[in-house]
């Protein structure tokens, strides 16, 4: 129990939690944010004492379940599990009934998952630097595929145009399945794709791997460089998933919630469960998160706006 003090008379304050928490998930079931949510969920429960329910609420891109949260009472009895499509993408595309930076307070950097810069064995480029030249040296004559407009493995594509100075065309499929197997087939030469679905066809033969879109190497295959460290400094881009609540979110309820959930990620097991999924635990402090948010949309506003980029 916490004590507040009005007039001189001790009024004491019921200990969070005390009543069942709600863990919203805007996702279709099957997607990291939804597995990384329901290991939360769990362990949350365990720790806190009170009931983590992790609610299904999916549809239109995870605008409804984000909606959902946003509106929700900030008593730290609401969270929802977010991404950067969610959050810093879609919002800048699209019209959306919330305020990603406004209604939300970050609680948890749960994880960042990179995309696999992969091309066909026909590309001669065995580097990322090899890759660039080539491009320069052949201008618009190569494709690169993405799950389709807007998306993170369009927008990576062109920051990296934007970055290297090069241009190559944009092919979009309807989804990262679609785009992976024409790439395979060698229809389109190149592809910003997603590591856990490209991962087999590198260690395979029938993909060759480049370069990995994070700041760091990452673990699910850590032979194979970043594209910063390779050819780009300062290039990065991930599919993070993190943890909100509403907005005015009462800072004592967020810190604690930071805390445990900063104990789960350090678990083995969640580690192990992280890494399966090609993805890293993040972690750090909410005011941390909340920087990271920021220049992520910065990052996309400007790549979007230098790109032209508009969705159907």
């Amino acid at each position: 129990m916490t004590a507040l003090s009005i007039g001189g008379v001790a009024l004491a304050q019921p200990a969070y939690p005390i009543k069942p928490i709600r863990l919203i998930n805007p996702f279709p079931p099957g997607g990291g944010a939804t597995i990384m949510g329901r290991v939360i969920a769990q362990e949350l429960t365990e720790r806190l004492g009170q009931s983590v329910v992790f609610d299904n609420r999916g549809g239109a891109g995870g605008i409804i379940g984000m909606e959902i949260a946003a509106r929700a009472a900030p008593d730290g009895y609401t969270l929802t599990m977010a991404t950067a499509s969610t959050v810093t993408i879609h919002p800048l595309l699209s019209k959306v009934p919330f305020d990603p930076v406004k209604d939300f307070a970050p609680v948890s950097h749960v994880s960042n998952v990179p995309l696999l810069l992969v091309v066909h064995p026909s590309v001669s480029a065995k580097s990322a630097r090899e890759f660039i030249a080539l491009l320069k040296a052949q201008p618009g004559k190569l494709n690169f595929a993405s799950s389709g407009k807007g998306t993170i493995s369009h927008l990576a594509g062109e920051l990296f145009k934007n970055s290297a100075g090069v241009n190559m065309v944009h092919v979009p499929f309807r989804g990262g399945g679609p785009a992976l197997i024409d790439v395979l087939g060698g229809q389109v030469q190149i592809n910003f794709a997603n590591i856990l679905s490209s991962l087999p066809h590198v260690k395979g033969g029938r993909l060759r791997g480049l370069a990995v879109t994070s700041a760091k190497r990452s673990s699910a295959i850590s032979e194979l460089p970043t594209v910063a460290e390779s050819a780009l400094t300062g290039y990065e881009v991930v599919q993070w998933n993190g943890v909100l609540a509403p907005a005015r979110a009462p800072g004592a309820i967020i810190a604690r919630l930071n805390t445990e959930i900063e104990r789960i990620l350090a678990l083995p097991e969640m580690k192990s469960r992280l890494a399966a999924d090609g993805a890293d635990p993040a972690g750090g402090p909410p005011e941390k998160f909340a920087a990271f948010i920021r220049a992520d949309i910065d990052k996309w506003n400007k790549v979007i706006k230098a790109a032209n980029v508009q969705v159907d």
